[in-house]
């Protein structure tokens, strides 16, 4: 499917997509609902994330969403519609596929948070690999609240924050500010909401500006060597950095440094 036919079938539906100067924006687009992650939502968002992961045109992917919230989790309503344990498996199956997915393709993905993020909404900012919040954002895992622990939310979550204030959030289901967010590393930067679009532009530049094959290369071992024991990890990353150092565009970098000039990276 090209990239016009998926940005016309997710604009008739419940995800928003918009490219411009190598950023892919996907816009969860269910806001009478406050964007819950329904089968047909994870769905959509599966199939434009695997797109986006064969286009290296894309340099950075935004994760936003329509109306007063980000996300507010899954559809209570449509996972209390049935009551047949393979359907929920199913569900939250789907759900972990769409956040490894995030890890797992080679762009940086941005979660841009204007309102609420709950549940696995807040599980979704956590999978991306960055976050920038309004200050008005707040977040929770408040399935306890319905006498449902958020488990897959906690996968996430516990990869973001120290494990007793992960525990503490799970186990109340309280809500926390932008500023706390920050403050524990579940989001990087968090700015008026005036100022979100502007500061999330200032990270994507940033990024863009850099090689491509460097931040692929990067993003791709930082997950796979936190599943490493210590000395593992690092006779991985010494693999992945010396045959980093052999591509062009490291040789062009550290060339640039030296003669002190701009580096014109080659890599795609």
């Amino acid at each position: 499917m090209t990239n016009t036919a998926l940005a016309e079938e997710c604009a008739a539906d419940v995800l928003l997509r918009a490219d411009a100067d190598g950023i892919t924006t996907l816009t969860l687009n269910r806001p009478a609902q406050f964007n819950s992650l329904s089968v047909e939502l994870l769905a959509a968002l599966q199939r434009a994330l695997d797109a986006i992961a064969e286009d290296l045109s894309v340099r950075v992917v935004v994760i936003a969403g329509a109306g007063k919230a980000f996300c507010a989790g899954h559809d209570l309503k449509e996972m209390r519609s049935s009551e047949d344990e393979a359907f929920h498996q199913a569900l939250f199956e789907q759900c972990g596929r769409v956040m490894m997915t995030i890890n797992r393709m080679p762009q940086p993905v941005i979660a841009r948070i204007h309102g609420i993020a709950t549940a696995a909404g807040c599980q979704l900012v956590a999978a991306c690999d960055l976050a920038v919040a309004a200050d008005v954002a707040r977040f929770a895992v408040s399935g306890i609240n319905v006498g449902l622990f958020c488990s897959t939310p906690a996968v996430a979550l516990s990869r973001n924050l120290g494990r007793k204030k992960a525990l503490e959030l799970l186990f109340t289901g309280e809500f926390i500010d932008a500023a706390e967010a920050q403050r524990l590393g579940l989001v990087n930067r968090v700015v008026p909401l005036e100022q979100l679009d502007a500061a999330l532009q200032t990270l994507c530049a940033a990024i863009i500006a850099k090689s491509a094959l460097a931040i692929r290369t990067g993003k791709d071992m930082f997950y796979h060597q936190l599943e490493l024991g210590l000395e593992d990890a690092y006779r991985y990353a010494a693999g992945v950095m010396a045959c980093n150092m052999g591509a062009e565009d490291a040789r062009e970098g550290i060339d640039a440094f030296v003669a002190k000039r701009k580096p014109q990276w080659k890599g795609c």
